[in-house]
């Protein structure tokens, strides 16, 4: 599961901590009482009061202890009635459990099935820590009455951690696995997708009744209940079938998204020596969903933002990496599967260092460079290093899904693999994969796989980097001996503890680069390797595998050295960084421009947007290179970007290749070069501007308000208020946030009804996110405003207006 919404855990937080002192204890594996064997379920829902009546014969057998008492999650159900053997059975439930009295004592080798029909109400259920509605339904109706003619009906479910039980009951617990099947009825109009196999389909008048089938046993957070009109657009892997569930007006463009799927599965298989265990493998993506994606066995379900059009594509698919990270789940995490939330890590590290080994295979050595690179940063810019990944201590156990578990995770076992070597870490995931198949693990089950393969003790690095906080904060040092020709590389290690990890260094000699690989095991330790001649550089951490933090002191030649030189992204792209910065010299002016030239697409980008082009060495012949890269460069992001450079010097000569890059293919491009249009034409920008189709617009909605907002066009408010709320909170660059924060004053301050209400549309849709922002009274009387001015109005609709706005007013609240 990719990492949920940050900014909404930290509401969590905020309610909770209250509690956080006494519930930030050990949380150790939920206590099996009973064993899971198989769950079969008969539903249908109720689209009007956001209800799901069902009926659950569930079968269990006690895990050891005999016992008369039964006690499943069933989070603000109904329980009508509960019987075993058609004998019906003494019960009593709450918000969170149904407590059930069984006609004897059973013991460990006695299985029974229980029947309980219920009604499932997702819109009750409650936080256990605050007792207040939650967030985490479980069980979600989009847009269930279909007021919003311009959003689909939808319903589908999110299980992880604890959300199954909001739909039917069961022991909710990562360390359980059941088997399924499952009856859905709907209306005929919807189609339906369960994990397992569509085994029939029943019509009956207006509804119809889908049976799926799913034989093996898996986790019940990995359940999964999607209804909606989709397209379904098939392919397959052998003779597995992989197919995506996707809304009509994205049909021709799934295999575009998505069609790297049956190579992928093809990929994984082949590196763990593992075959894809499992029947089908669909994709589904649906509106207003509360995460990135999430893994469920065989039915995996996207957020919409996996939707792109070819404009988009051409540039990036951004959602790459998510479609291979919730398909190695099915190894990791689905096959595999973390006994407790603690162990986490061993699902979701798995799943972010896949998306690593996909890219290393499928696109290279500075794609999958620059992916590391990014991985890492974020994780050491986001101060976490008081957390370990396997951390049995916490408040609640949504904060496991961080940075930590994710990317850190991820760099760790990039780490290990390097340290064991290809053939022992893969050995040692099919081990591990095939020992516990089917089954719960835990880190030391990992361990001792490792150890058991290699004949190596691992306790020390386990106990570092998966049950120790931090990582490797180093001070570098150099002692050159002119008589010796030797050079001495001094290693101290800044944090608390002291870690142990290989660490390669690289001495230049000139363009001759020489490798060392070095094991640093002490707070302060040296190393010493002779030269020839001088060295003009020395590089630690060359192959970039340790997580650590450096500091060491470098001159503007060694940078301008390391640029050009160093083997590693992050390398050159610090050089790049520090070299920008001194461009008023002449050989840093050139080295940035030559970082134009560079493999990485996004050194590229990098030095388009840090030179300087205003300086005295900014001749016509930096300038015309730029004009080239606009126009040819190989990657559209880095054409986008060269036209940003060209737009910020204000020169109407250059209209000409603004106008021309309008007629690319590129979304990014295109977005580019209307806002550097605007400042040499603005009337022909704004033009060309409001010409552009609807969903094209949508998507280059950042430029746009950019141009509106610039000039101050107060029609085009509508148009930017449904985007203000992802601009301001859901994407990392200031200027960006800055363009809507600007925007929102303007909307809110504005007597516009339709830009305020699909201001508090886009709120209610992105979340409670503003929350942490203070905005709740500012919305909050927007709201009450906009149904006063609707009620007093002549629409014909003004009904359906109010319904949307009272209904936005209950997300808020």
């Amino acid at each position: 599961m990719k990492i949920k919404n940050l900014i909404l855990i930290f509401v969590l937080a905020i309610n909770t901590i209250g509690f956080a002192q006494n519930n930030s204890t050990y949380k150790p594996e939920r206590e099996k009482k009973f064993d899971l064997i198989h769950t079969k379920l008969k539903v249908n829902l109720n689209f009007e009061n956001k209800e799901l009546n069902g009926e659950a014969w569930v079968t269990l057998k006690p895990h050891f202890y005999s016992t008369n008492k039964l006690v499943l999650d069933a989070k603000a159900m109904l329980i009508h009635q509960v019987t075993l053997n058609n004998q019906k059975l003494e019960f009593t439930n709450d918000d969170f459990q149904l407590d059930i009295n069984l006609p004897k004592s059973y013991s460990k080798n006695e299985e029974f099935t229980i029947y309980i029909n219920y009604t499932a109400r997702p819109e009750k259920v409650k936080d256990k820590i605050t007792n207040t509605i939650s967030a985490e339904k479980g069980l979600y109706f989009i847009n269930p009455k279909g007021i919003d003619k311009n959003k689909p009906t939808q319903v589908w479910t999110q299980g992880e951690t604890e959300g199954s039980s909001c739909w039917f009951p069961t022991i909710d617990a990562p360390n359980q696995k059941t088997s399924q099947e499952i009856y859905i009825t709907v209306p005929s109009k919807y189609k339906t997708l369960s994990n397992g196999l569509l085994i029939s389909q029943t019509e009956k008048g207006n509804s119809r009744t889908d049976y799926w089938k799913f034989d093996k046993k898996h986790a019940p957070y990995l359940f999964f209940l999607g209804v909606g009109e989709f397209e379904i657009v098939e392919e397959t892997y052998k003779n597995i079938p992989v197919n995506y569930y996707v809304e009509k007006e994205y049909e021709k463009y799934a295999k575009d998204i998505f069609g790297n799927t049956p190579e992928m599965i093809q990929f994984f298989s082949d590196k763990l020596g593992v075959d894809f265990p499992w029947s089908k493998y669909s994709q589904i993506v649906v509106r207003d969903y509360v995460s990135g994606a999430m893994e469920n066995t065989t039915a995996v379900v996207h957020g919409e933002q996996a939707y792109q059009k070819p404009g988009q594509l051409i540039d990036e698919n951004i959602h790459e990496n998510t479609i291979a990270h919730e398909l190695f789940h099915h190894w990791f995490g689905n096959l595999v599967t973390s006994e407790s939330w603690s162990n986490l890590a061993l699902n979701e590290s798995f799943a972010n260092y896949s998306e690593y080994l996909w890219r290393e295979h499928k696109y290279g050595k500075d794609d999958v460079e620059m992916y590391m690179f990014e991985n890492k940063k974020q994780y050491l810019e986001n101060g976490s290093e008081d957390k370990s990944l396997i951390r049995f201590n916490y408040t609640d156990k949504e904060e496991m899904f961080d940075l930590v578990s994710y990317n850190k995770g991820g760099a760790i076992l990039h780490m290990l693999r390097n340290y064991l070597g290809d053939e022992a870490f893969f050995t040692g995931l099919k081990t591990y994969l095939t020992k516990y198949k089917y089954q719960s693990a835990e880190a030391h089950q990992l361990r001792l796989v490792f150890e058991e393969i290699t004949g190596k003790d691992l306790n020390w690095f386990f106990n570092q980097y998966f049950f120790g906080t931090g990582h490797p904060k180093i001070s570098i040092s150099y002692d050159y001996n002119m008589l010796r020709k030797t050079v001495t590389v001094n290693i101290l290690q800044l944090q608390s503890e002291t870690f142990q990890f290989p660490f390669a260094i690289d001495v230049f000699e000139g363009s001759k680069r020489t490798r060392h690989n070095v094991f640093v095991d002490g707070n302060d330790a040296s190393f010493t390797f002779p030269f020839n001649k001088q060295p003009t550089l020395i590089q630690v951490n060359a192959d970039g595998v340790v997580l650590c933090e450096i500091e060491e002191n470098k001159v503007l030649s060694d940078y301008i050295f390391q640029l050009k030189n160093a083997q590693l992204f992050a390398h050159r792209r610090e050089a790049l960084l520090e070299v920008a910065k001194k461009q008023e010299e002449k050989d840093a002016f050139n080295a940035v421009v030559n970082a134009m030239d560079d493999s990485a697409y996004k050194i590229r980008v990098l030095a388009l947007e840090k030179v300087d082009l205003i300086n005295k060495f900014a001749k016509k012949a930096a300038i015309e290179k730029i004009k080239q890269i606009a126009n040819s460069d190989k990657k559209t992001l880095v054409q986008a970007a060269a036209i940003e450079t060209l737009g910020k010097l204000i020169d109407p000569e250059l209209k000409p290749i603004f106008v021309q890059a309008l007629e690319s293919k590129s979304y990014a491009v295109l977005g580019k070069a209307l806002v550097a249009l605007y400042y040499v034409d603005k009337n022909l920008a704004i033009k060309k501007s409001k010409e552009l189709p609807d969903e094209v617009r949508k998507i280059l909605a950042t430029p746009l308000t950019q141009i509106f907002i610039a000039s101050n066009d107060d029609s085009e408010l509508p148009f930017i208020a449904k985007s203000v709320v992802s601009g301001m909170f859901l994407v990392g660059d200031d200027d960006t946030k800055a363009l809507y924060k600007k925007a929102f004053d303007k909307i809110s301050k504005s007597n516009d009804t339709k830009a305020i209400q699909n201001l508090v549309e886009d709120m209610v849709v992105k979340g409670n996110q503003y929350k942490s922002f203070n905005f709740d009274k500012v919305v909050i009387n927007l709201m009450r405003t906009m149904i006063q001015d609707q009620e007093k109005s002549t629409n014909t609709n003004k009904e359906r207006n109010i319904a949307i706005i009272k209904e936005s007013m209950l997300g808020i609240l």
